[in-house]
């Protein structure tokens, strides 16, 4: 018993220490660049929650003695900046997709990212005690990150496993991306050049793992999309003769589009409207001053700042600024809700909800209206993982102070190297590598066409209405846009992971529940993430110097 109370810190500076916030730092650098090229290249982003908690354990059990929430707080530094990456990666990139020798001010881009980080940070200190103590909603990654912790005393062998597949992963990619003596991708030609569809698979362990990991129901149901994207529409529509080759893309990709936007407003229309007094009312009431993590007297003042900021640095002007910076606030909330009741947080969704409201109301341009998509996905993904975070703190018994900190820390590494990290893959690839092949993005695209032009209105409006009755009515239909829209053969590579989960689940289940196949997973996923970033590092110090 004493020794179990020993892995406990009540005290503040033995949860919030400098080597801590060191390695959560660094973590946060490394993570952030993974992430960035991650959420480009395959348009997904795994939560990190539980890497970062593995390797802030591993990392500060270096140094000596440490205990939970130490650790707790240290991977809450390390995780904050990932998301950072994914709100600017999910946005950002739809300017080049709309035009490849657009020019765009990198100064605007942190002014967006420290924006959205800032803004997510006081929403983040105004909301966890609503969602995390008073609603109580079970943030499954952050309660699996807490076990993690709680088991993570088993010495080296979890390192071994983590770090091993993490240094297979990385060189496979290398072999794969650099040295090219592995092919990226197995496509079916014919089916290529008759019908324009990317059927075949992507050799990718960190796709792979990222299906793996979110599972097999929401990878099934992203197959599913596929299918119908690839195999219904752009086979089968031009294959009968009832569609030409333009416009089966076009309606596919409308579909997609339209049934990602659907999830959003249904996510709204069931998680956020019936709940509203609840979310919004306890934040306008004076009573509820205690329920910050911190005294909020600060926060008006900042928040006037970044009206400033926005209104003159990205040109908004200042009614777009305020639309934006309330949209912040409704954004976050869904993002907490979405996030503890699904595990899902579609961060860009909530950006194209905001970018719609402020284009009908202000008319503000296509560049414009990219940054209010971007400011918006960096806080609510800067809130939602942060808020898995704050869940596996509360079940450790961190003062949550002490975590928030970690956060601004971490978040705000992360604005500065997301940045850096995109600007270093526009330098190596150009403009035109956005919505290619090489990184699809997804998302971003889903914002570029809220910006310039939907291809196939109907389309688009059908499936919007699908998914958000679908999503209302109880069925796990968040991924099946995504399916619809990528190319097929990230999604199919996806749903291999997914399907070695469920065959390993059925005929070795004592490996899944020994956690080890997730930390396999994390490892390959981490590894080709980190790889890639370092070719395109590579590639761009050579255009460079060339």
């Amino acid at each position: 018993m004493k020794n179990e109370k020993m892995k406990y810190a009540t005290g503040f500076w033995d949860q919030f220490t400098l080597r801590g916030m060191i390695i959560g730092a660094v973590g946060s650098v490394i993570l952030t660049c993974s992430s960035m090229f991650v959420a480009l290249k395959i348009s997904s982003l795994p939560w990190p929650i539980m890497f970062v908690a593995l390797v802030s354990m591993f990392g500060l059990k270096l140094f000596g003695n440490t205990n939970y929430n130490e650790i707790n707080v240290t991977h809450t530094a390390m995780s904050a900046g990932a998301m950072v990456a994914g709100g600017l990666a999910f946005t950002i990139p739809g300017i080049w997709m709309l035009d490849p020798s657009a020019e765009v001010n990198f100064v605007q881009l942190i002014v967006i990212t420290v924006g959205g980080v800032l803004l997510g940070l006081i929403f983040t200190a105004m909301l966890r005690k609503h969602f995390i103590e008073k609603a109580a909603l079970p943030y499954a990654m952050g309660q699996a990150a807490a076990e993690t912790v709680k088991v993570g005393d088993e010495g080296g062998k979890k390192a071994r496993w983590l770090f091993g597949s993490l240094g297979i992963s990385a060189v496979f990619t290398w072999l794969r991306d650099k040295m090219l003596v592995i092919p990226s991708m197995l496509i079916n030609q014919n089916i290529l050049t008759t019908y324009g569809s990317n059927f075949g698979i992507w050799l990718s362990p960190m796709l792979i793992s990222v299906g793996y990991i979110v599972g097999p129901l929401y990878v099934g149901v992203w197959f599913l999309g596929a299918l119908i994207g690839d195999v219904g529409i752009l086979i089968g529509g031009q294959a009968s003769g009832l569609l030409d080759g333009a416009t089966a893309a076009a309606i596919k990709n409308s579909l997609g589009l339209g049934m990602m936007v659907g999830c959003g407003l249904g996510i709204f229309v069931k998680e956020i409207l019936p709940r509203a007094k609840a979310l919004f009312g306890p934040l306008f009431s004076k009573k509820s001053a205690g329920d910050c993590i911190i005294p909020m007297q600060w926060a008006p003042i900042v928040v006037a700042l970044i009206a400033v900021a926005f209104t003159f640095l990205l040109d908004l002007g200042i009614v777009a600024s305020i639309i934006t910076i309330l949209g912040c606030w409704l954004a976050t909330t869904m993002s907490c809700q979405c996030v503890g009741l699904s595990g899902i947080n579609p961060m860009e969704v909530f950006g194209i909800l905001v970018l719609l409201i402020a284009k009908a109301v202000t008319g503000i341009d296509g560049t414009a209206a990219f940054y209010v998509a971007a400011v918006v996905a960096v806080a609510s993904g800067l809130t939602g993982d942060v808020m898995n975070d704050f869940r596996s703190g509360y079940i450790l018994h961190s003062d949550p102070k002490a975590q928030w900190l970690a956060e601004v820390i971490g978040g705000l590494v992360g604005a500065f190297v997301s940045v850096g990290v995109l600007a270093i893959i526009l330098t190596a690839y150009g403009g035109e590598a956005f919505g290619s092949e090489m990184f699809p993005a997804a998302q971003a695209a889903a914002v570029a066409s809220m910006v310039g032009g939907i291809a196939h209105l109907p389309a688009f409006i059908f499936g919007l209405i699908v998914a958000m009755v679908l999503y209302i009515i109880g069925l796990p239909v968040t991924t099946l846009g995504l399916g619809v829209y990528l190319p097929f053969y990230l999604s199919a590579t996806a749903f291999l992971g997914g399907a070695l989960r469920f065959i390993l689940s059925k005929v070795a289940p004592k490996v899944e529940k020994s956690g080890k196949d997730n930390i396999i997973a994390a490892g390959a996923l981490g590894g080709e993430g980190v790889i890639g970033v370092v070719i395109a590092l590579i590639m761009a110090i050579s255009v460079i110097q060339g």
